[in-house]
C-alpha cells in the first residue's frame, strides 16, 4: 500500500462524531459514480465495530469535487478514516486536539477553507470532507467507528443511515451479531424499505449469532420508473434486539485478558418511588411547549404505580406545590393532579433555584415525619426551557445550593427543553446529584419524549448496586458502584485480568431490593469464555480491550462534568491518553487527514458535545453554498395508487349479491356538478363468504372511547373514539397480544410501543419494521398495515380525499375467531340477512347477535385505495 510522501501532501483536520449510518456522496449526476458502496457491522458482546467503505469514480473529462458525507451516532468513536486515491493512501492520524488546532488555525490564516460539522438530528452528528478527483480517477472512502450498544427500554439499538444520493451498482449492508449469552428476540426496521427492497433483506438466526443482509439491485433502488436514475434508499435502517437472561448475577465475559460484566437481573419486583415533577411554566414555555408539557403529566400521572408517592411543583418567578406534601398515587389523587396538570399557564419568569429547594424540602419533610415508605426512592424530575432569570440566576451558586441541599440523598433528573436551555448547566446539576440530563426535542412528538424519559425511570428494581471481585485478579476496574438499577436498562462493568488470574473467575454484585438486602455471585471459566469468541467471521480481533477502554473513556468524560478543575485536568489527562492508544476521535482529539499535494482545503471537525446550542457548533468557511455545482436531488413524490401486492384492487360488482345485479349501473353513475359529493362511510368492513360481500357502516351517535373490535383467539383489540360532527376518527388504538405491541394512530403521527418504549412515525413517511409474530408497513400514499401470515390484518389510514381524516381497513377477515366481538366486530359474528322489501328493494333487515338493523343500499365513496376514492354501492347501517 503506498502512502504519500511527507512533502507532497498538505493536511486536513477533522474531529468526528458519532452513529452506525451509511455515509452520503454528494456528486453531480453523471459525473461522479458511487459504483460500490458497502458497510460491514460486527456486534460482538454489544460492542460494535463498523466499516463503511464507498468507491468512487470521476466519469468526467474535468476535475471534480467529491463530497464524503457522514451521519454517525453521538455515542460513537471514530478510529479512523482514510482515502485511497490512485493507489495512494492518505490516512488520518489522531492527535491531541490542541496539536490539530493549531495545523488547522494556521490553514485558516492561509485563506484556506474551514470545514464543517454540526448537530443533524436527536442521535446522529453529521461529518464531512471533500477532495478534488482527477478524470478517470478512482478514490476509495473508509471510515471505521465504534460504539457500545445501550440497553433501553429492554432493546439494543444499531443505526444506520443511508443516504447514497444516487443508485449503486455494488450496494451492501451485513450486520453481524454474536451474543453468547443468546438472542431472545430480533427486528430490523426501516424508513425507506419498499415491498420490492424487502426481497433484498435476508435475516438469519440461531442461538448466539445473527446475520442481516441488505443487498438491493439496481432497479430495486429505483425510485419509481418514471425516476429511474432516483434512489428511494434515503432513511433509517434499524436492528433491535435482547438476549437471553437465566443467570441472575449478570454474564461475564472474558476475550484476550480483558473481562466485561453485563448484569441486569430479571423478575425483580419493582421499588416503590416518591417523585416530585418541578416544571417550568414560565413564559418562554407558552404554546406548543405548555401544551405538550401538560399532555404528557397527563398520562406520567396515569403510569404512577399504587404504591408510589408524588407532588407537583410549578414555578415561574415563584414556585408553588401543588398538594402541601406528597400524596399516595391513588386514583383520586391522580385524578385530581391530572386536572391540576390540565390548567397550567405559561407566563413569568425562571426561578430554577427556588422550584428546585422546595421539591429537598417536601422529601426532607417528609422523610422527618416517617411519611416515605420504607426502602422506597425518592426522585425530583425537573423540566426546564430557559436558564434562570428570576431569584439565584448564578449557575454556579444554583449547582451548589442544590447539591448541598440533595446531600446525596435524592436523584434529580434534568429535562431541557428546546435549545434555550444551558445543557452544560442541567448536565452538571444531574450528575452532581446521582441523576442525569436529557434534551426533549421541539417537535410534534415532544410529549412522547416526556413519556418515554419518564419510563426509564419508572421502575427502579435495585439501588446502592455494588460489583466486587477479587483484588488479586483484576486491575483497571471501571465504575463499579451504581446508585439505581431500572428495569429494561443495564449496568456494565469492564476490567483487566492480572497475568497469574485463576481458572474460575468470581464476582459478586449487593444491593438492596425494596425490602431487603441481596447478593448475586456468578462464576466463569476463563478457558471456556476465551473459545467462545474464536469465530473471526463474528468477532475482530481484541473488541473486549476496546470495549474497556471506551467505556473507560465515557465514564471518564462524564465524571469530569462534575469535578472541581484540578481533578478535572487528571481525569481529561487519562482520556486523552486513552484517546491517543487506542485511536478514538473524542472530545479530546481530532483527526489529521493528508491531502493530495496542491488541495488546500483543509477542515476541522471537532465533535460537538450536547451542551452545545445546535447553532453553535458549526465552524464554517466564507459565507455562500457549500458545494453549489453539487446540489441534492429534489425530492419528487407524486401520489400514485397503492400497489396490487399492498392493497388488492376491490371490484365494485363483485359484492353484488343475485338481488343486486341491476344496481351496477350505480358504480359509473356520475354525480351531478350540483349535487353533493359522495362521502365515504365510517368504516368500510369486508364479509367475505357472505351473501353479502362488504358492509358500510356509519357511527351516527357520539360514544366516546369504543371497543370496535376485540378478538381473545387473535390476540387483537382495536379501540377508537369517532367524532361524529366531523366524520371521522379522532384516534384508533391497535393492541396485540404477541408481541406486546400497541399502535396509536392519530391525525397527527402513529406512536408505536413495545416493552414501554415508544416511537413516533409521521404519516406518509415510508415505514417497514419486521419483528416476531408481525409485520408493519407503511407507504407514502398513508396507509400504515400489520399483518402476519395467520392473523387478520389492520389498516390504518391517513385519508386526504373528502371527510378527511383518520380511517380503519379490515383485510382477511375470514381469519376472525368465534369469540370476536365489539362495535364492529359484532358484524362477524351470526350475521343474517332477510330478504329484499318487496315495496323497495334498496331496503334490508339485518339481524345481528338478536338485534335488528335497517340497512340501506346508497352510494359511498370507497377510500381503501387512497385518494380520490372510488364510488361503490354499497349496503350501509347506522350505529
Amino acid at each position: 500500500m503506498k502512502t504519500p510522501a511527507p512533502g507532497r501532501a498538505c493536511g486536513v483536520v477533522l474531529v468526528l462524531l458519532s452513529l452506525a449510518t451509511l455515509q452520503t456522496l454528494r456528486a453531480q449526476k453523471n459525473d461522479i459514480d458511487i459504483y460500490s458502496l458497502t458497510v460491514d457491522s460486527r456486534v460482538s458482546s454489544r460492542f460494535a465495530h463498523t466499516v463503511v467503505t464507498s468507491r468512487v469514480v470521476n466519469k468526467a473529462s474535468t476535475l471534480q469535487e467529491v463530497t464524503f458525507q457522514m451521519e454517525l451516532p453521538k455515542k460513537a468513536f471514530i478510529t479512523n478514516f482514510s482515502m485511497i486515491i490512485d493507489g495512494v493512501t492518505y490516512p488520518g492520524n489522531i492527535k491531541e486536539k490542541a496539536a490539530a488546532q493549531e495545523q488547522y488555525s494556521a490553514a485558516v490564516e492561509r485563506g484556506e477553507s474551514a470545514g464543517l460539522v454540526k448537530a443533524t438530528g436527536r442521535k446522529t452528528e453529521q461529518f464531512q470532507v471533500s477532495v478534488s478527483v482527477a478524470p478517470a480517477a478512482k478514490i476509495t472512502f473508509e471510515l471505521v467507528y465504534e460504539e457500545l450498544l445501550v440497553r433501553h427500554l429492554g432493546a439494543y439499538e444499531l443505526l444506520l443511515k443511508v443516504q447514497p444520493q444516487q443508485l449503486v451498482k455494488h450496494l451492501q449492508m451485513d450486520i453481524y451479531i454474536f451474543e453468547p449469552q443468546g438472542i431472545s428476540f430480533l427486528e430490523t426496521e426501516s424508513t425507506f424499505m419498499t415491498n420490492e427492497l424487502a426481497e433484498a433483506l435476508t435475516t438469519t438466526q440461531n442461538k448466539t449469532k445473527a446475520h442481516v443482509r441488505f443487498r438491493p439491485t439496481l432497479s430495486q433502488q429505483q425510485k419509481s420508473p418514471e425516476q429511474q436514475q432516483d434512489t428511494v434508499l434515503d432513511g433509517n435502517f434499524i436492528v433491535r434486539y435482547d438476549v437471553d437472561r437465566t443467570v441472575s448475577g449478570g454474564s461475564i465475559q472474558i476475550e484476550n485478558g480483558y473481562f466485561v460484566h453485563y448484569f441486569a437481573p430479571e423478575h425483580l419486583a419493582t421499588i416503590p418511588k416518591n417523585v416530585i415533577f418541578v416544571i417550568d411554566k414560565s413564559g418562554s414555555m407558552s404554546g406548543r411547549k405548555i401544551q405538550q408539557t401538560r399532555e404528557a403529566l397527563i398520562k406520567i400521572l396515569g403510569d404512577l404505580g399504587p404504591r408510589d408517592q408524588f407532588n407537583l411543583i410549578s414555578f415561574s418567578g415563584e414556585a408553588t406545590p401543588w398538594k402541601p406534601q406528597l400524596v399516595a398515587a391513588s386514583a383520586e389523587n391522580v385524578n385530581a393532579a391530572k386536572s391540576y396538570a390540565a390548567a397550567i399557564q405559561a407566563r413569568g419568569g425562571t426561578n430554577i433555584n427556588d422550584a428546585i429547594l422546595m421539591a429537598v424540602q417536601l422529601l426532607e419533610r417528609a422523610n422527618r415525619e416517617e411519611l416515605l415508605p420504607p426502602g422506597s426512592v425518592t426522585l425530583i424530575i425537573l423540566l426546564t426551557d430557559g436558564d434562570p432569570t428570576v431569584g439565584e440566576t448564578n449557575p454556579s451558586e444554583i449547582q451548589k445550593n442544590v447539591q448541598e441541599a440533595i446531600d446525596g440523598q435524592h436523584s434529580l433528573f434534568c429535562l431541557g427543553f428546546g435549545f434555550d436551555v444551558s445543557y452544560a448547566f442541567l448536565e452538571k446539576l444531574a450528575l452532581d446529584n446521582g441523576g442525569l440530563a436529557r434534551r426533549i426535542y421541539e417537535d410534534s412528538d415532544s410529549a412522547l419524549q416526556l413519556q418515554d424519559f419518564y419510563q426509564e425511570v419508572a421502575n427502579p428494581l435495585m439501588t446502592s448496586v455494588a460489583f466486587e471481585y477479587p483484588s488479586n485478579t483484576v486491575e483497571a476496574v471501571t465504575q463499579d458502584a451504581f446508585r439505581l438499577f431500572f428495569k429494561g436498562s443495564e449496568l456494565v462493568v469492564a476490567g483487566k485480568l492480572r497475568d497469574q488470574s485463576p481458572d474460575v473467575f468470581s464476582a459478586k454484585v449487593r444491593g438492596q431490593l425494596h425490602m431487603e438486602n441481596i447478593t448475586f455471585v456468578t462464576e466463569s471459566r476463563v478457558a471456556e469464555q476465551e473459545e467462545a469468541f474464536w469465530s473471526p467471521r463474528y468477532i475482530f480481533h481484541s473488541f473486549m480491550e476496546r470495549l474497556w477502554a471506551y467505556l473507560t473513556i465515557q465514564q471518564l468524560l462524564e465524571q469530569t462534568v462534575s469535578m472541581p478543575d484540578a481533578e478535572k485536568q487528571a481525569l481529561e489527562a487519562r482520556a486523552l491518553n486513552l484517546s491517543l492508544s487506542y485511536s478514538f476521535v473524542t472530545p479530546l482529539t481530532s483527526m489529521v487527514i493528508t491531502k493530495p499535494e496542491g488541495q488546500e482545503q483543509s477542515q476541522v471537525a471537532e465533535k460537538p458535545v450536547e451542551n452545545e446550542n445546535r447553532h453553535r457548533n458549526v465552524h464554517s468557511g466564507p459565507p455562500g453554498p457549500l458545494h453549489p455545482h453539487l446540489p441534492y436531488p429534489p425530492h419528487r413524490t407524486p401520489w400514485r395508487p397503492t400497489p396490487p401486492d399492498v392493497m388488492p384492487r376491490l371490484s365494485a360488482t363483485s359484492f353484488l349479491d343475485e338481488h343486486d345485479m341491476d344496481l351496477r349501473i350505480k358504480e359509473t353513475t356520475m354525480a351531478s356538478p350540483h349535487h353533493a359529493p359522495i362521502q365515504p362511510p365510517s368504516v368500510i368492513l369486508p364479509l367475505p363468504g357472505r351473501s353479502v360481500d362488504r358492509l358500510c357502516v356509519d357511527l351516527k351517535r357520539s360514544q366516546g372511547p369504543t371497543n370496535l373490535l376485540s378478538d381473545p383467539g387473535q390476540g387483537i383489540e382495536v379501540t377508537g373514539h369517532y367524532e361524529t360532527e366531523k366524520g371521522h376518527f379522532s384516534w384508533i388504538e391497535v393492541t396485540f397480544e404477541k408481541p406486546q405491541l400497541q399502535v396509536r394512530a392519530s391525525p397527527e403521527h402513529v406512536v408505536v410501543t413495545r416493552n414501554r418504549r415508544s416511537s413516533a412515525y409521521k404519516w406518509k413517511k415510508t415505514l417497514y419494521s419486521v419483528m416476531p409474530g408481525l409485520k408493519m408497513t407503511m407507504d407514502k400514499a398513508g396507509l400504515l398495515l400489520l399483518s402476519s401470515p395467520d392473523r387478520v390484518t389492520i389498516g390504518l389510514l391517513s385519508w386526504d380525499g373528502p371527510g378527511a381524516g383518520l380511517r380503519l381497513l379490515l383485510r382477511d377477515t375470514d381469519r376472525f375467531s368465534s369469540h370476536i366481538n365489539g362495535t364492529l366486530g359484532q358484524f362477524y359474528q351470526g350475521v343474517l340477512w332477510e330478504p329484499l322489501a318487496a315495496a323497495d328493494d334498496s331496503k334490508r333487515t339485518l339481524k345481528v347477535q338478536g338485534h335488528d338493523h335497517s340497512a340501506t343500499r346508497e352510494l359511498k365513496l370507497d377510500y381503501q385505495e387512497g385518494p380520490p376514492g372510488t364510488e361503490i354501492s354499497c349496503w350501509s347501517v347506522e350505529l
